[in-house]
């Protein structure tokens, strides 16, 4: 008698995990990325509902033709887990623009990064970032996420819109900003006074914000201009970092 072979758990696409390039899914990220000139596109795969729901976002002709799929493969493309919403895009990832040419050409808050991991809180993070207006999401080489779909699928759509740089030192990156002319803060529950009460009015600023858990490394604090707070109750020790971000991005914008 013929023994079965052992159960295994059904393996991604394999098409999918012999090409380069980042698979993108959920109407928002895919439609952001469509939208994107930047954005180099290799394969988009939809079911027919999707490609309703992406026309509305973003009118046909696409730069590239769907190939239409039933949600089980987007499952075995993207996983199972995956919200995928009927539609998942294969791209390139974006470039990481030079710090100077960001600058040069922006105006709002710069965002910096001390080894935020999490790609749902980085993601997060370009999101309101967007939302505030800021000019830039600044990051480690090591130590944080690279771009996926997860991470882009958190920031809905902010991927494509809000430049994110990546440094191999943190430490040079905001003495650049410094020459600059921006005006760096570190975000920390311990700062002597509250954001708002930091005087901000007049100064670009560049936020920096520290690991969940961890807060900002000793060279990253002893390298800001400023430490500052947020205000919050006795009965809460702190807040995650993108809801730190947010808050912080709201009370610069209102200077």
């Amino acid at each position: 008698m013929r023994r079965r072979p052992p159960h295994r758990a059904p393996r991604p696409d394999a098409q999918a995990a012999t090409e380069e390039g980042v698979w993108l899914h959920g109407l928002h990220p895919v439609a952001a990325a469509l939208a994107n000139p930047a954005r180099r596109l290799r394969r988009l795969l939809v079911t027919r509902g999707a490609e309703a729901e992406l026309a509305e976002r973003v009118p046909a002709p696409w730069r590239i033709a769907p190939e239409f799929v039933e949600r089980e493969r987007l499952d075995r493309v993207v996983g199972a887990d995956a919200v995928h919403q009927g539609a998942a895009l294969l791209a390139e990832p974006l470039p990481a623009p030079a710090l100077e040419a960001v600058l040069e050409g922006t105006t709002g808050p710069v965002l910096v990064l001390d080894q935020v991991t999490d790609p749902r809180n980085v993601g997060a993070i370009l999101r309101s970032a967007a939302a505030f207006g800021a000019a830039a999401v600044l990051m480690q080489e090591r130590h944080a996420p690279p771009e996926t779909g997860a991470l882009a699928r958190a920031a809905s759509g902010a991927l494509e819109v809000v430049p994110v740089l990546r440094e191999v030192n943190l430490a040079r990156a905001i003495e650049a900003l410094k020459k600059a002319g921006l005006w760096v803060v570190g975000l920390e529950a311990a700062g002597p006074v509250t954001l708002a009460q930091s005087g901000l009015t007049g100064r670009r600023v560049a936020l920096v914000l520290g690991a969940e858990g961890e807060g900002m490394r000793r060279l990253t604090r002893e390298g800001c201009d400023e430490l500052v707070r947020l205000p919050i109750r006795p009965a809460m020790e702190s807040l995650n970092v993108s809801n730190a971000a947010a808050v912080a991005l709201y009370e610069l914008g209102r200077e």
